[in-house]
């Protein structure tokens, strides 16, 4: 705000001459009327009064706006000026000079002299914060060469850091100049040494975010002017923001933002400086730095499968070199005989070769792993996408979460990891299909049939099969459908897009004897078995439904002892299967029939190709056999045989024959008896494991 100042003038006989028209000094010590100067920020007014007007002293004027630039006031008094007949001339300075009664000053008997201030937008602050540097002889040259005459005038320096003092200025006559410049120097030097300007920021270092958007002024780091918020988090003046809301009322909102306040949203906050760093491009750096890193973990594992791969392959060149030079040294050694020698000795050749690689390789204990600490377990699966296998046991919390589950035990750190809730009965089948979707089967006792996701440890859908199932399996040919073996010898079809109930149910021939083992045989085109089906066991004997369509099943009726089978196992690729009796009055002893499935030629068109089974080996082991237990037979991990594996009850352990020579190969001690046995091959690596009521038993091939 522009300063503004009123003289006053006293009119003596029609002639306006000035109040302190050489006044003599001893009139200031008495409290003569004395004309004020007030200093403002380096502006002016400037006022002159017209000749030939006979009036009061003019009302004080109000500027009609709070910025305007700098002006001069200057005072004629024309040719009727008291002193030397010359104009007045007042020049106003920056700071604050008010006169108040209170004051020692001399007091005036005309109308006292006021200034109403506001800093100008236009005008910047000085740098040093001091005066203007204009020196009294400057401005008295200035005068001269103006007017030709010389006005009598007191400059008093001010500064933000003034007090509200009165400097009294008067015109100087030749007897009082001396003595009135002398104290008046006095004065302001006192003044400057008690008073130091306060530094101020040149604008360059000066930041918008420093000051008040209401009344852009600085912030103060105390007092009412220091910072204070809304909810909108946007900075003010504390005084500012409350007036500005109190002035607005019930409708108050944010002066930048337009967002609904009130009085009640203001924080003071406590800080010198408030400043916000510009941290976007440390943001997006750490943005790109974490993409970098993902796709080099990426890379690092996408290398690591591929070493192993690599490895894998190259132990199989290895395995194929060394087979090759074994072949080449069998033909070199066949070419010297005839014909028949050569065949018989070709065969014992490569039955000792056989026997040399059963010496060189054979299983060997690699961990034991604990399933549970109460007993329980009853089968065992095998997923091959997750790398881990599963083995079924009653809730190991069976107060807060009863029923059955299956254990996950992985293979990568032979650890046991986690357990899934499914049935509220025992489970007696597990079961996972060639699409690799870790998506498994399982049957249980609670009459259910139930496919659980081991990808979310979740049941995705349950079929209820009326009675206690037994056993389940996958169709080979076509994983849209299931098989689950009943406890009264029916096996029902379920078709996984159905979810309501079975599709088709197969009867039983003979007795209803639970169906305890069910196997699928996919179809060979060039096998002398090329028939697919389904081959179902049970304790009076076993049954081939062949599938002669999509929703056609032909029985035929397997050539098994009666009243002793307990199992029944497939090896899809040679089209044999695995029949194990347990002890009776023809044979005291639990043995192991390896049975190859052939098929009758069709001699007429209106008969159908009989399908049946032939023994090829037989394998004995102990004389008692109280549990349902299931064996396997599988291709050995060197590829040139077929290995047969069983429990053995009677010595708690796990033989392996050779399914060509019939000889026992090995004999693997449990602590239990041995319920189920799986082969697996993890990461190029061969393992067999064999599953008892507590522990998981894991044997690696060397």
């Amino acid at each position: 705000m522009e300063a503004m100042e009123v003289d006053l003038a006293v009119e003596t006989g029609g002639v306006r001459q000035p109040e302190v028209a050489a006044a003599p000094a001893a009139d200031l010590a008495e409290g003569a009327n004395v004309p004020q100067v007030i200093f403002d920020s380096g502006s002016s007014t400037e006022v002159d009064e017209d000749d030939g007007e006979n009036e009061e002293a003019a009302a004080p004027r109000l500027p009609a706006t709070w910025a305007f630039s700098q002006r001069v006031v200057h005072v004629a008094a024309g040719t009727r000026s008291a002193v030397r007949g010359a104009p007045i001339r007042r020049r106003l300075r920056q700071g604050l000079r008010v006169h108040y009664p209170s004051q020692t000053a001399a007091p005036s008997s005309g109308f006292p002299d006021f200034l109403l201030r506001a800093p100008a937008a236009s005008v910047a602050e000085p740098e040093s914060g001091s005066t203007t540097d204009f020196s009294d002889s400057e401005e008295d040259e200035a005068e001269r060469n103006e007017d030709g005459t010389s006005a009598a005038q007191a400059v008093v320096p001010a500064g933000p850091n003034a007090d509200n003092t009165v400097q009294q200025v008067q015109p100087q006559d030749p007897t009082t100049s001396n003595s009135s410049s002398a104290s008046h120097s006095d004065r302001r030097d006192a003044h400057n040494l008690n008073t130091q300007p306060a530094p101020v920021l040149p604008p360059s270092q000066e930041s918008e975010s420093d000051a008040c958007t209401i009344c852009f002024e600085a912030w103060t780091t105390a007092g009412e002017h220091r910072p204070a918020t809304l909810r909108c988090g946007h900075l003010f003046g504390y005084t500012c923001i409350q007036r500005w809301l109190k002035a607005q009322g019930p409708s108050a909102k944010c002066p930048q933002c337009n967002k609904k306040a009130k009085r009640s949203d203001i924080v003071v906050l406590y800080a010198l400086k408030v400043r916000a760093l510009d941290n976007s491009e440390q943001e997006s750096l750490k943005k790109s730095l974490e993409e970098e890193q993902s796709l080099r973990r990426k890379a690092e594992l996408e290398s690591a499968q591929y070493k192993l791969k690599l490895q894998v392959v190259t132990n199989k060149y290895g395995q194929a070199q060394q087979e090759l030079q074994e072949l080449r040294a069998l033909m070199t050694k066949a070419g010297r005989s005839s014909a028949a020698s050569s065949s018989s000795s070709s065969s014992s050749s490569l039955l000792g070769a056989s026997q040399m690689g059963s010496k060189m390789s054979q299983y060997s204990f690699s961990n034991a792993v604990l399933v549970s600490q109460s007993g329980g377990c009853r089968v065992l699966s095998y997923c091959e996408p997750l790398g881990c296998l599963l083995a079924s046991q009653p809730s190991p919390h069976s107060t807060l979460l009863p029923g059955f589950g299956v254990k996950k035990v992985s293979m990568v750190n032979m650890k046991a990891s986690q357990y899934i809730p499914i049935h509220s009965k025992q489970i007696r089948g597990l079961s996972f299909n060639r699409q690799n979707d870790s998506l498994l089967l399982s049957a249980a006792l609670d009459n259910t049939i139930k496919l659980t996701s081991l990808l979310t440890n979740t049941v995705v859908q349950t079929y209820n099969a009326g009675k206690p199932v037994w056993s389940c399996c996958w169709c080979l040919d076509n994983s849209n459908y299931i098989y689950a073996g009943l406890s009264h010898g029916s096996v029902l079809i379920y078709d996984t897009r159905d979810t309501s109930t079975h599709v088709q149910e197969l009867r039983p021939l003979r007795s209803r004897c639970p169906v305890a083992s069910l196997c699928y045989i996919p179809r060979a085109t060039s096998s002398s078995f090329p028939c697919g089906g389904l081959i179902t066991g049970s304790l009076e004997g076993g049954c081939f439904w062949e599938q002669v369509n999509e929703a056609t099943y032909r029985p035929h009726i397997l050539p098994l002892e009666t009243a002793r089978c307990i199992d029944i196992q497939v090896e899809t690729e040679s089209r044999h299967c695995l029949v194990t009796y347990r002890p009776g009055r023809s044979n005291p002893s639990l043995h192991c029939v390896l049975m190859a499935l052939s098929r009758s030629p069709q001699l007429e068109s209106d008969q159908h190709p009989d399908c049946s089974c032939s023994p090829v080996q037989t394998f004995s082991a102990g004389s008692s056999c109280t549990l349902l237990t299931k064996n396997a037979v599988f291709k050995s991990p060197d590829g040139d045989r077929t290995l047969v594996c069983a429990g053995d009850e009677a010595s708690n352990s796990t033989m392996v024959w050779d399914a060509g020579s019939g000889s026992l190969l090995q004999k693997l001690p449990a602590d239990l008896p041995v319920l189920d046995i799986s082969s697996l091959s993890v990461n190029g690596e061969h393992f067999l494991a064999a599953l008892t009521e507590k522990m998981l038993k894991v044997y690696r091939w060397e």
